[in-house]
């Protein structure tokens, strides 16, 4: 079978080492920009490679065309992919998704499932359409949510593997004829924005299991952000904690050993990290020790 991997980052990259190991016919890669991992592989296999948005561009369809794909191969494709392309191969196009769908359509669907304080998520691999993640489910894995997770660690250890091996088993069951195509749910579909600008801000007067999911969902990007004195930082590396004394939300309770102490509405966090605008991450201790930053200060909106 003659497949078209279109994809992306380590993810792309690891998808097609699969294919290769199960000595699948990959004729040709789709990449999202020059040296990504999927296209270096590519390269040093002697695979014809494109980036992807030339798949958006009419006077390509028949390059594309010409490759005779039996099928597409979408691994983490976050641009919008022309519906002639996605219909175009004799068995059609396969997708991963890293959420349950119909849960969580849209391109931060790992970042709202810690937002929101489920305890369980999972992956899909679906047939797209022209909608937003809504075509017909061909296969799911489920995943738990711990409290300690973040976008990083439920992506690295779970998601990410859980993916590479279903898109491996789908194109299995894809040519032994036994890809099953089952419609969603619509009337249990979520849809969230991109978890990005504004919708990363950390608002403290909210429930402090509420604060502390929102700083472990936009962990590690886009990274949850506030302000202390007149410097905007993003906090990374939350655990959650109770609440000693009186301090108002946001109030930093103490400087200790491993991080910055802060109250919540119900609850306390420590921060173990922060990240400085256009700075790397540091420890929080070292922060608060540049900016002298001591208990009694305040985090605002």
């Amino acid at each position: 079978m003659r497949i078209v991997l279109i994809g992306q980052a380590a993810f792309g990259e690891a998808v097609y080492r699969k294919l290769l190991e199960q000595q699948e016919e990959v004729v040709a890669v789709f990449y999202e920009r020059e040296g990504d991992p999927l296209h270096v592989l590519a390269t040093e296999q002697g695979i014809t490679s494109h980036p992807t948005n030339m798949l958006r561009k009419e006077d390509f369809f028949s390059t594309y065309s010409a490759l005779a794909p039996d099928l597409n191969v979408m691994a983490f494709v976050t641009v919008i992919i022309p519906e002639s392309v996605i219909e175009f191969p004799t068995q059609g196009t396969i997708q991963y998704h890293p959420s349950l769908l119909p849960l969580h359509r849209g391109r931060s669907a790992i970042n709202w499932a810690i937002i929101n304080g489920e305890d369980e998520t999972g992956i899909s691999i679906f047939w797209p359409d022209k909608g937003i993640d809504t075509g017909p489910i061909l296969m799911q894995k489920t995943s738990p949510i711990s409290p300690e997770d973040t976008v990083g660690t439920l992506y690295r250890n779970q998601l990410f593997p859980q993916g590479v091996e279903a898109l491996a088993e789908s194109v299995d069951l894809i040519k032994e004829n036994r890809a099953p195509k089952l419609i969603q749910d619509e009337s249990q579909s979520t849809y969230e924005p991109p978890c990005e600008g504004s919708l990363a801000k950390i608002e403290w007067y909210r429930p402090a299991t509420q604060v502390f999911n929102h700083i472990r969902g936009c962990d590690p990007a886009p990274g949850a952000y506030s302000v202390i004195g007149n410097e905007t930082v993003t906090l990374l590396n939350v655990e959650f904690g109770t609440r000693k004394n009186a301090a108002m939300y946001g109030e930093v309770i103490a400087i200790e050993d491993t991080g910055i102490r802060i109250a919540l509405n119900g609850g306390s966090i420590l921060i173990k990290r922060v990240r400085r605008q256009g700075q790397r991450a540091i420890q929080a201790t070292d922060f608060a020790t540049e900016i002298g930053l001591k208990a009694g200060d305040r985090f605002t909106n």
